[in-house]
């Protein structure tokens, strides 16, 4: 085992700092010693270089032959044409003012208030992003309050219509719906919701509907043809999971009250400490090597997130995505089957400590840890608990304990500091990991910026939904009822009995059909 004082050695050598972004990266618990670096030297020149063509506009998605440009959102005069430099100066411009428009009063709900609340409907890159940054960033005296519709659960969008009441309900609710397409079936319901819900409390609909998608999609023409109250563009361009700093992310944020000019400050910042060809001194090739060294480049072990701060606690769901989407490939660029991928899970330091720590300390070694620490631990000074010791300090204590413990048994980590939790901060810890995700997919041989498993998954429902309108029409509406056997082969699909039988049972939960219970769960009959 290396013992303290080499640590302190290895330390020196492997921590980078930026006094400017208050961000410190140490990948000195990963066991990266200088022949790892020698031997990934070419690998990381090559990363580079497949780094600097994406932000130059060549096709980095070839799947989709399209340019990959969430870099450009931050740093517009990268773009490669006037075309898109222009989109995205506009469009940031046109949500300041509206912004403005909203905090000043220049724009109210129809009954002539202020709006209060912001609903963002959207999910996957659309929701967690701007959910991430609302929690981060925001305090009790946001402009306006964050609320979403992150799911196509009728419960959830019930739950939070019911939190909305105390708060000035819908008639002080704007209400932002975001789709690329347009054609999210999850956002479309989630907006059919919302749109419902308004008209029930006697409103206009689209007297409080923003919409954020591409140019001329469904929604796009939908919002038009309703005359909702505004529209912002989305670029194919841009994926959905690094789209936190366009509009998807920056109109939620900026209605809010949020500095989304620090957040992009912040985001360019550590764009411009990636680009960097030498690679000690590039936080995102750093991070992208440890991860290689940590899972041997195969997906060997997860990746556990654990931020010692309570408002990033939603900063290993926001990582989920943009990390498991990104690297979780069946094939890579050339195409190869290799089942790439890096698993993401976390809560939150020192909750963890009475989750799940006992099994990465003891349990199977089959992950390495990302550390988050945050130095400054209130606005105020805090309470001293004991003699000279603050709740803070026992955070902190419990992050190098931790940190100690788990290295102690065999355990890697990679340690993130900050020194506050700002807007600045936030674009940077979005920007570090966008990057070093670039880095490790070129690594693996892998495109970062497509999502076929996503698609297969959204065929696969419609499938099921177009089995159930056959199920419903082949339902009796009298006499015993029929078996599953028989719905399945009324409704074409004689080999999906088991999808005819879940279904069923779907409808009958919910009023929409009537069960014969039959000697077994399998042999109930069913009724219109």
């Amino acid at each position: 085992m290396t013992d303290a004082r080499q640590l302190w050695e290895r330390a020196r050598t492997q921590h980078f700092s930026d006094a400017g972004l208050g961000f410190a990266l140490d990948i000195s618990r990963m066991d990266i010693d200088d022949a790892f670096f020698a031997a990934h030297a070419e690998d990381a020149q090559r990363a580079l270089a497949a780094m600097a063509a994406l932000e130059r506009g060549a096709v980095a998605n070839p799947d989709e032959q399209r340019m990959v440009g969430h870099y450009w959102l931050r740093a517009p005069h990268l773009a490669p044409s006037l075309t898109e430099r222009r989109a995205i100066e506009d469009t940031l411009a046109a949500i300041l003012r509206f912004a403005a428009d909203v905090h000043g009063g220049r724009l109210r709900t129809e009954r002539g208030e202020r709006f209060g609340n912001v609903l963002v409907v959207g999910i996957g890159g659309s929701a967690l992003g701007p959910q991430f940054v609302a929690d981060a960033l925001g305090s009790a005296t946001d402009r306006l309050r964050p609320f979403f519709f992150d799911n196509t659960d009728p419960d959830g969008i019930d739950r939070v219509l019911d939190q909305l009441e105390p708060t000035g309900g819908l008639a002080r609710t704007l209400t932002v719906v975001i789709s690329k397409s347009g054609g999210t079936k999850e956002t479309r319901n989630g907006m059919l919701e919302a749109q419902a819900a308004y008209r029930a409390a006697g409103l206009a609909p689209e007297r409080h509907l923003v919409a954020i998608t591409q140019e001329g999609s469904e929604l796009d023409r939908v919002a038009v043809a309703q005359r909702w109250l505004a529209r912002f563009p989305m670029w194919d361009w841009v994926g959905g999971r690094t789209s936190e700093l366009s509009a998807v992310g920056l109109l939620p944020a900026a209605l809010q009250g949020l500095d989304v000019a620090g957040m992009l400050a912040g985001a360019a910042a550590m764009d411009e400490l990636t680009r960097t060809t030498n690679v000690r001194q590039n936080p995102g090739l750093l991070l992208a090597l440890a991860w290689r060294k940590a899972t041997g480049g195969r997906g060997a072990k997860d990746m556990v997130v654990l931020p010692y701060k309570d408002r990033l606690a939603l900063v290993s769901k926001y990582l989920q995505q943009l990390v498991m989407e990104s690297l979780g490939k069946e094939k890579d660029l050339d195409g190869n089957v290799v089942h790439q991928g890096l698993a993401v899970y976390g809560n939150k330091g020192s909750t963890d400590q009475h989750a799940y720590v006992q099994q990465l300390r003891d349990g199977v070694a089959n992950f390495f840890v990302t550390f988050i620490q945050v130095l400054k631990e209130r606005r105020a000074s805090s309470l001293q608990v004991e003699p000279g010791v603050t709740a803070g300090d026992y955070l902190f204590g419990f992050l190098l304990g931790t940190r100690r413990a788990l290295y102690d048994g065999g355990r890697p980590s990679v340690t993130l500091t900050f020194d506050d939790v700002t807007p600045a901060a936030v674009g940077a810890l979005i920007a570090l990991f966008e990057r070093a995700v670039g880095f490790y997919a070129t690594f693996v041989n892998v495109n970062a910026y497509h999502q076929p498993g996503v698609e297969a998954g959204k065929k696969a429902a419609q499938a099921v939904i177009a089995l159930q309108a056959k199920v419903i029409a082949a339902l009796p509406h009298d006499g015993d009822g029929a078996t599953v056997d028989a719905l399945a082969a009324q409704a074409g699909a004689p080999a999906e009995v088991e999808t005819v039988w879940r279904i069923c049972e779907h409808l009958t939960a919910n009023g929409r059909a009537r069960r014969v219970p039959g000697t077994t769960p399998f042999t109930a009959r069913y009724l219109a």
